[in-house]
């Protein structure tokens, strides 16, 4: 079995990071598949309390991950929760008689990676364990849309008016903090725009972080084990140097939340006809603006479960495994927006799209 521990004898951890949508489950789920016989701990950190990345990647069959390997914190923000779950749940892992030979930490779409990382310098785990790098995913095909950045001309007639405006969104500040954490940036879904497009998505995200970590482009979220795991940072002891926004609010005396963000789960019943129903449901995520939008679906007929994973106007599905003897078929989804969102309207939008 081949491993991945460092010279000093200390597991490596590779935190995957980046905005909703971007392909993280998805590299995940082919790196397990292609580990070159490491044995992989996965902790997966889930917005919302449906954890659909987690019974994605159980689903996959890996033998570098089995169920017991894949530990689920479904509270939303771990960078809110470090020392109530973060930690605890390493110490566990590293308690274990069979360690592993590399952790992998999938963050929430949401989730600040500098507070993650910075963890990392515990104690009890610093000892033990370090961070291998920090790999932010991109949707190159969400930046060549403008998704994470403001109208700036009219920012800038704002700003006329008033010199304290700030420009920048939730969102927009949220992805420039997961590149500015990252030592390698994935530029993911780059067969969805055309040469141009992923030039301009180049220079777009490089023009986002002051640091400039190495970049590179896939498809599918196909990057070799060997590309992602290795890269041998030791990102810890570097952490001062990628201080996120809401880490430089925190020095001014300003308060850190993440109430810009919602959840809700939407439970329906079966699903007759799946297609008309994702073209429906691309109705409701344009008319309320939602931002992700992940779950499960019971098709009448059909012995598997339909996952359903949409970001933007784009939504996958695809039957992902059998329903489990005992297993109750229902239909949840998971719908992510700004704090703003209009829930009572989104959950009416979505029943009627059924």
């Amino acid at each position: 079995m081949a491993s991945t521990t460092t010279q000093t004898g200390k597991i490596p951890a590779t935190v995957i990071t980046g905005f909703l949508g971007a392909g993280k489950t998805t590299m995940i789920r082919n790196l397990l598949t292609n580990a070159g016989g490491r044995r992989i701990a996965l902790i997966i950190n889930e917005f919302g309390d449906l954890g659909v990345d987690g019974e994605v990647l159980k689903g996959c069959g890996a033998e570098a991950c089995t169920e017991d390997d894949i530990i689920e914190l479904t509270n939303g923000c771990i960078c809110c929760t470090v020392a109530d779950d973060f930690i605890p749940t390493m110490t566990r892992l590293l308690e274990r008689e069979n360690r592993p030979d590399h952790i992998i930490i999938e963050t929430s779409g949401l989730a600040l990676p500098q507070p993650l990382v910075a963890a990392f310098n515990w104690p009890d785990i610093r000892t033990q364990v370090t961070v291998d790098g920090v790999v932010t995913v991109v949707d190159s095909a969400a930046v060549a849309a403008g998704r994470f950045a403001d109208d700036h001309d009219k920012v800038d007639a704002a700003r006329a008016e008033d010199d304290n405006l700030d420009h920048e969104s939730p969102i927009e500040e949220l992805f420039e903090d997961q590149l500015t954490a990252a030592d390698l940036i994935v530029l993911n879904k780059t067969d969805l725009i055309d040469a141009d497009g992923v030039a301009a998505v180049r220079a777009e995200v490089a023009s986002r972080t002051h640091r400039k970590p190495a970049m590179i482009e896939a498809q599918n979220g196909e990057v070799a084990a060997a590309v992602l795991l290795g890269l041998g940072v030791g990102t810890e002891g570097d952490i001062a140097n990628r201080k996120s926004h809401h880490e430089i609010e925190h020095e001014a005396g300003e308060e850190h939340d993440h109430d810009e963000f919602d959840s809700f789960i939407v439970e329906l019943g079966p699903i007759a006809d799946p297609n008309a129903f994702v073209a429906r449901l691309k109705d409701v995520i344009a008319a309320h603006d939602v931002l992700r939008l992940k779950g499960f679906a019971d098709v009448p007929g059909k012995p598997m479960r339909l996952l359903i994973q949409g970001v933007g106007q784009r939504i996958d599905q695809y039957f992902d495994r059998p329903w489990a003897a005992g297993e109750t078929r229902s239909t949840r989804l998971v719908v992510i927006g700004l704090h703003d969102m209009d829930e009572a309207a989104v959950r009416a939008a979505i029943a009627a799209a059924v």
